[in-house]
């Protein structure tokens, strides 16, 4: 099995419209409409940008089709597992996670034996031509 697409970006803010532009350019070769899943990968670009790294620090995105669907993953330097917040109604942030379990299918965290943390996200599959 090929190694699935693979992006490296550095911790920073930038790194998070990189990831989604990405995604978004992978998903459209492969003929797969991206919304959800440039979502989703805004959202774990995000965390691992603010949360999961220090500034500079790499982090890394990849694109996969489990069963065709696609999966996004977003590694980082941080051993702490994400946690889904229900942040109170005047709260400014903290809603991300929770907004991204209501878009996939499932999804889920796994740590790695170099440290570091991986968060991955299975979303639905849907054609260009279905999405429109």
């Amino acid at each position: 099995m090929a190694e699935p697409p693979t992006i490296v970006l550095k911790a920073q803010p930038e790194a998070i419209k990189e990831a989604r532009d990405w995604v978004g350019l992978i998903l459209g070769a492969w003929g797969l409409d991206s919304f959800v899943a440039r979502t989703v990968v805004t959202e774990l670009a995000t965390n691992a940008v603010k949360h999961g790294s220090q500034p500079g620090d790499p982090i890394v995105v990849r694109v996969y089709l489990r069963d065709g669907r696609p999966v996004v993953e977003a590694w980082d330097r941080s051993d702490e597992a994400p946690v889904v917040r229900t942040p109170d109604e005047l709260s400014e942030s903290g809603r991300g996670l929770l907004l991204m379990t209501q878009l996939v299918v499932r999804w889920g965290t796994r740590a790695l034996n170099e440290g570091g943390k991986v968060v991955w996200a299975e979303c639905e599959a849907e054609s260009v031509a279905s999405a429109g």
